[in-house]
């Protein structure tokens, strides 16, 4: 023990006109990209109504194209300081020292990591207000020199939806500038990733993804590929910023950001076919400009994935190999690497720019669910459609099946070390995570915007069945037992990989409060109300992001209630097996009261939207709402009696437990005869 990890050779760290050049060649291989793009599909070509001007047409696709560049550098410089970059802690090493053959960590790259996050982050703020200035420019055949411009864009960006997002857009990037020059630690810069993906999401809902007949497909595919585009080709440009100050971290941040590249790979590869089928209409479209720059895309695209597994297999392997990294392995690959990117980059801008195949044009003469949903109504609802209707949300869909990769990986990872973990666990999280899928993209998701009665189907479901099949599955349990630590691998490293992030999450103070039976059994019942009888319920029908809140909200608070009465995984401290059954009565009374109370309601609930849709088929609105009423009360009751015999299940054979445990001692001890032996000992001699 001690600090013989400490001593290495000197690293060698390239100068930092090799940096620049290499981030200079990525930056040009994206503005080619997108001149070369624009200029093939003809986007750029003056308009017959109202023409900007050459400046606006060239500058809006150059602009948006360094604005996607240098928003994936924040993005990834903050990816890199949340859970890849190590960090030194100095402290634990000098208490647990440092074991022989075990490297220590350097850490010297994660505050430089929030530098370069802010320093991008403020450029991303001024391509953001050029990028909207020229949007409105080039929306209006207006150019930016005429007298009345200003006040224009005014109006533009207060009272047009689209001039408000890039609005948005603009002040996201300001705030994410200003939290990377104060935070410190991975938990400030997990909040202000969070903030630059919010504006992800909303750049999202522009281009053909606002115009695209599946609109919420689109948009939903749309954030996908910018989110794994962004983490991708961000880490990387940064990681190639950093190098200078990685030094002997190299290969473990290079190993850890190859396992997120893979996944970034996948989420940009569905989305991007996803967004494909979208826009063409048949497999002809492919001869169009439109369909041949998305051809280029795709081998581009492959081409990055052959370089990434190059990465894993000759780099990684390379730079581990000696104590002293071995930095021009690093850059043989990444010269490569970043010059695609670059010009990916800049074809997904010029596709943007670019009408497809498929018009994007609204019904001529739309139906009133159209108006309000922007979907066609769905057939009659009858027990085959439920299964035979889907409506995909891309964000939600992967999820699923990412939950799904991750678990089977874990699980077999115990088995490949000999640790047992239950089949019925497995089978128990499978079913969960279908049930969700189908529950968030099936005939619950299709008809919930249509039908109130659906709705409730789809919300009882993520917030009784789902939560009970994922307690059962012990996600938390199996994570802490399958991921590794990071401080074994590298010594004193402090940043966080995943079973970090979790047990960070779990033993938090807002994570206890949020777990504790009262708070959670409060939040369970309480939301509903606050829910249904407040703007969230509307909110929720409008907005995929508010959709998306409702999902998230009612599966994590079921699975916080259940977890706290039946579950195993580590977090809150469980109330005693009378207390629990207590609470459980009281939630149905609750559950009961909240169905009564729509049954006999007569008062519709968002009454511009559900008794608005014009349906030719199906009961009224407040009948299905009463209906609606009904399932709350059956399907709530339903998974909550079987709850609370899992509780008293668990009872007895607690109560079992213990009477072994109180035989067994009295088996080995005669309680009686050590008593009357005291109470010899205490006698006083004769």
């Amino acid at each position: 023990m001690g600090d013989a990890g400490d001593v290495a050779a000197p690293v060698r760290r390239p100068g930092p006109w090799r940096v620049a050049r290499f981030a200079a060649l990525f930056v040009a291989a994206a503005l080619v990209g997108v001149v070369v793009g624009t200029w093939f599909t003809g986007a750029a070509l003056p308009s017959l109504v109202r023409d900007a001007g050459a400046v606006v047409r060239w500058g809006l696709p150059v602009v948006e194209t360094l604005t996607e560049v240098v928003g994936a550098v924040v993005v990834g410089a903050l990816v890199l300081a949340v859970c890849v970059l190590p960090r030194r802690d100095d402290e634990a090493v000098s208490r647990r020292g440092v074991r022989a053959g075990v490297p220590r960590a350097d850490g010297s790259a994660y505050p430089v990591s929030l530098r370069v996050a802010a320093w991008s982050a403020a450029a991303w703020t001024v391509t953001s207000v050029l990028h909207l200035v020229l949007s409105y420019a080039n929306v209006a055949g207006r150019s930016p020199a005429e007298p009345t411009f200003g006040d224009e864009l005014w109006l533009y960006v207060s009272q047009i939806e689209q001039g408000r997002t890039l609005a948005s857009a603009v002040v996201l990037a300001a705030v994410v500038t200003a939290l990377s020059l104060v935070v410190r630690t991975p938990t400030g810069a997990a909040w202000t990733l969070a903030l630059a993906v919010v504006s992800l999401w909303q750049l999202a809902q522009l281009g053909h993804a606002a115009g695209a007949a599946s609109h919420d497909l689109a948009t939903s595919a749309m954030f996908v590929h910018l989110v794994g585009a962004a983490v991708w080709i961000g880490a990387l440009v940064a990681l190639a910023l950093l190098v200078r100050s990685v030094g002997r971290d190299l290969a473990p941040a290079v190993a850890r950001y190859s396992a997120i590249a893979g996944w970034c790979l996948v989420a940009v590869a569905v989305s991007g076919l996803v967004n494909g089928w979208i826009r063409l209409g048949s497999w002809a479209d492919l001869g169009t400009r439109y369909g041949q720059l998305l051809v280029v895309k795709a081998v581009l695209l492959v081409v990055l994935a052959g370089l990434g597994l190059a990465h894993r297999r000759r780099t990684i392997v390379g730079l581990s190999a000696t104590p002293e990294p071995r930095t021009w392995l690093f850059w043989r690959l990444v010269l490569v690497e970043l010059v695609v990117m670059g010009a990916v980059s800049g074809v997904a801008v010029a596709l943007g720019s670019t009408a497809p195949p498929v018009p994007e044009d609204p019904p001529a003469a739309p139906t009133p669910a159209y108006q309000i949903t922007g979907h066609e109504l769905p057939p009659e609802l009858t027990w085959a459609q439920w299964f035979t209707q889907w409506r995909w949300d891309l964000v939600l869909a992967f999820v699923a099946v990412a939950a799904l990769v991750v678990y089977w990986r874990w699980a077999r990872r115990l088995a490949r070390r000999g640790d047992a973990w239950p089949w019925a666990r497995t089978a128990s999280w499978t079913v969960g995570m279908l049930v969700f899928l189908w529950t968030t993209n099936g005939g619950p998701s299709t008809y919930g915007h249509i039908l109130f009665s659906a709705h409730m189907v789809q919300h009882m479901v993520l917030a009784m069945v789902v939560p009970v099949l994922l307690v059962l599955a012990a996600p938390v349990t199996l994570a802490m037992r399958a991921l590794p630590v990071r401080s074994v691998a590298l010594a004193g490293d402090a940043s966080r990989g995943p079973r970090e992030w979790l047990l960070t999450l779990v033993h938090s103070r807002v994570g206890q409060l949020l777990a504790h039976p009262v708070v959670a059994a409060v939040n369970f019942v309480g939301s509903m109300l606050v829910f249904y009888y407040t703007g969230l319920f509307e909110w929720s029908l409008r907005s995929s992001v508010g959709h998306l809140f409702m999902v998230v909200h009612f599966t994590a608070v079921g699975y916080l209630f259940v977890n706290s009465l039946i579950g195993i995984d580590p977090g809150p401290r469980r109330l005693g097996y009378p207390q629990r059954l207590l609470t459980l009565f009281a939630t149905m009374a609750f559950h009961a009261f909240f169905g009564v109370t729509l049954v006999s309601g007569e008062s519709l609930l968002v009454a511009d939207w559900f008794g608005l849709m014009g349906r030719p088929w199906g009961a009224s609105a407040i009948a299905d709402q009463q209906t609606g009423g009904a399932i709350a009360w059956g399907i709530g009751e339903l998974p909550t009696l079987a709850v609370a015999v899992g509780v008293a299940i668990a009872w007895a054979r607690d109560d079992e437990r213990g009477a072994r445990q109180r035989d067994r001692r009295t088996r080995t001890e005669d309680p009686e005869l050590d008593a009357y032996n005291a109470m010899l000992k205490s006698l006083p001699k004769s």
